[in-house]
C-alpha cells in the first residue's frame, strides 16, 4: 500500500536520500583524489628543494675550493645553504604526512602521524639551531665592505 507518494512506507528519504548518498560518495572520491595529488605535490616539492639545496651547496664549495684557498668557509656556507633547504623540505614533508593521515581515521595512523611530526619537528628545530649558531660565524668570516 502506498502512502500517496512514490516511496514505499517507512522510506521517508526515498530517492532524495539515495541521491545524497551518491553525492556524498562522489565528493568523498574527489577529496581522496585531491588529497593524493596534494600529498604527492608536497613530496615532490620537498625533493626539488633538497636537490636545489644540494646543488647550490656543491657549486659554492667547488667554486671556492677551486679558486680560493679558504675551503673551510666555503664548506660552512655550503652547509648553511643545505640546512635551509633541508628545513624547508622537512616542512613540506610534514604537510604531506598531515594530508596523508587526514583521510585515515584509524588511531594507529594518527599515532604514527604524531610520532613522525614530533621527530621531524625536533630535526627541524635542531637544524635551525645549528644554522643560527653558524650564521654569525659565517658572516664574521666574510670580508668587510671597503669604505668609500
Amino acid at each position: 500500500m502506498m502512502n500517496g507518494q512514490d516511496n514505499p512506507p517507512g522510506d521517508e528519504l526515498g530517492t532524495s536520500g539515495m541521491l545524497l548518498d551518491g553525492l556524498e560518495a562522489e565528493l568523498s572520491g574527489v577529496v581522496i583524489s585531491l588529497n593524493g595529488i596534494l600529498t604527492g605535490f608536497c613530496q615532490l616539492l620537498a625533493l626539488f628543494v633538497i636537490a636545489i639545496g644540494v646543488s647550490r651547496a656543491l657549486v659554492i664549495y667547488l667554486k671556492d675550493a677551486l679558486f680560493k684557498p679558504q675551503t673551510t668557509e666555503a664548506f660552512q656556507r655550503g652547509r648553511l645553504v643545505m640546512g635551509y633547504s633541508f628545513s624547508l623540505a622537512l616542512s613540506f614533508l610534514i604537510g604531506a604526512t598531515i594530508l596523508k593521515t587526514m583521510i585515515s581515521s584509524r588511531w594507529d595512523d594518527i599515532a604514527r602521524l604524531a610520532a613522525i611530526i614530533a621527530v621531524r619537528t625536533v630535526l627541524n628545530y635542531l637544524l635551525l639551531q645549528a644554522i643560527s649558531k653558524a650564521t654569525p660565524a659565517a658572516e664574521a668570516s666574510l670580508p668587510a665592505p671597503a669604505a668609500k
